[in-house]
């Protein structure tokens, strides 16, 4: 049994309590943002799930599948949609989002109909980008990956610290200031972590995938607060 493996259980598990919060939050306020969120830490309970799943039982096309998709392409860019519909006028909003969604189908299609390779699924412990680097052979996933990362990263983090800088300029409700900039550490500490991993850290990426979803819990609870 691979122990690491508790890491990204833990932060599925709390992605997922994070997502339930965040749902009772858009049941009782609307509001499309939080149904974006909601749905993005879904997804980020799912890819914490199959990253579980494997260090358990080791890698199934299945999970392979659903990790590449949910926890490698989709998460990051919902989550920044959900950002989008919170600070962009309407409209822009409705074209990205319809964007995002033509895209995300095309990516499922594309990722469950990719040939992988037996050989490489195996329980050696492996980063993210060496899985979608070799272990899918259409080049279609693995273009695709970097668009969506790179739009869900300057969306979430550009929106978070930049509504953080507004409420601080502002000097008001500054517990929103705060939470945004934990938001914005949150989501950035996966990248930090796959980084790492590529040295040859262990656990690096999910210890950073765990503490990113303590931080993007708080931000949220912090800035939903109205104490100071």
């Amino acid at each position: 049994m691979n122990f690491l493996s508790f890491l990204p259980l833990a932060s599925s598990v709390i992605s997922f309590v994070f997502a339930f919060f965040i749902l009772r939050r858009y049941w009782k306020k609307r509001g499309l943002h939080l149904l974006l969120w909601g749905v993005g830490m879904i997804f980020y309970g799912i890819g914490g799930f199959c990253e579980a799943y494997y260090g358990f039982f080791g890698w199934s096309p299945l999970i392979f599948r659903l990790w590449y998709l949910f926890g490698a392409i989709l998460v990051a860019a919902w989550l920044g949609q959900g950002t989008v519909y919170l600070l962009a006028r309407p409209l822009i909003a409705h074209i990205l989002m319809g964007l995002l969604g033509i895209c995300s189908i095309y990516a499922l299609v594309v990722v469950f109909n990719a040939q992988l390779d037996p050989a490489l699924m195996t329980k050696s412990v492996h980063t993210g980008s060496e899985l979608s680097g070799h272990a899918i052979v259409t080049p279609g996933v693995r273009t695709l990956t970097p668009f969506f990362n790179l739009y869900g990263t300057v969306t979430l983090v550009g929106g978070a610290l930049y509504s953080a800088f507004i409420f601080w300029r502002k000097r008001v409700l500054l517990h929103r200031a705060i939470g945004n900039v934990l938001i914005a550490f949150g989501a950035i500490l996966p990248a930090f972590g796959g980084t790492f991993s590529r040295f040859g850290i262990p656990g690096a990426l999910y210890l950073s995938e765990l503490l990113g979803a303590i931080l993007l819990f708080l931000g949220f609870l912090r800035a939903t607060t109205h104490k100071e």
